[in-house]
C-alpha cells in the first residue's frame, strides 16, 4: 500500500513537493503539490506520454503555447514531443497526479520559456 504518508518524497522548483507512488522504468506515478504562484520549467519528453489529473485546486497547463485550466477531478494528456509547462496561477495550492509511461527519467528536455 502506498500513499503520501509513506512514499519517497522530494522537493522541486520553488517549494513544490512530489511523492513517488510508482517509480519503475516502464511507468512513473507521482503525486505533486504546487504552492500558489509556482511553475515548472517548460520542457518536453521525446518518448514519455503523460497524464495529469487534478485532485484539488486549478492547474494551468501550457501546451505548445495554448493555456488550459484543469480543475479538480479533471485531467489532460500530454503526448510525446509536446512542449509543456505546468503552472499554478491561482492563489491556492494545487495537488495532482502525474502518470508517465515510460518513466520521464532521462527523457526530459528543458527549453526556454516562451515569454523569454
Amino acid at each position: 500500500m502506498i500513499s503520501k504518508d509513506n512514499a519517497e518524497h522530494y522537493v522541486w522548483g520553488d517549494k513544490c513537493d512530489g511523492w513517488y507512488l510508482v517509480k519503475n522504468q516502464d511507468m512513473l506515478v507521482i503525486h505533486e503539490k504546487m504552492p500558489a504562484g509556482t511553475q515548472e520549467k517548460r520542457h518536453y519528453h521525446a518518448v514519455s506520454r503523460q497524464f495529469f489529473f487534478v485532485l484539488e485546486g486549478i492547474l494551468t497547463m501550457e501546451l505548445e503555447g495554448e493555456k488550459h485550466e484543469i480543475g479538480a477531478q479533471q485531467g489532460i494528456e500530454i503526448p510525446p514531443e509536446t512542449k509543456h509547462q505546468a503552472r499554478n496561477d491561482s492563489n491556492n495550492p494545487v495537488e495532482f497526479i502525474v502518470i508517465s509511461q515510460p518513466t520521464t527519467r532521462g527523457d526530459r528536455f528543458d527549453i526556454p520559456d516562451i515569454t523569454s
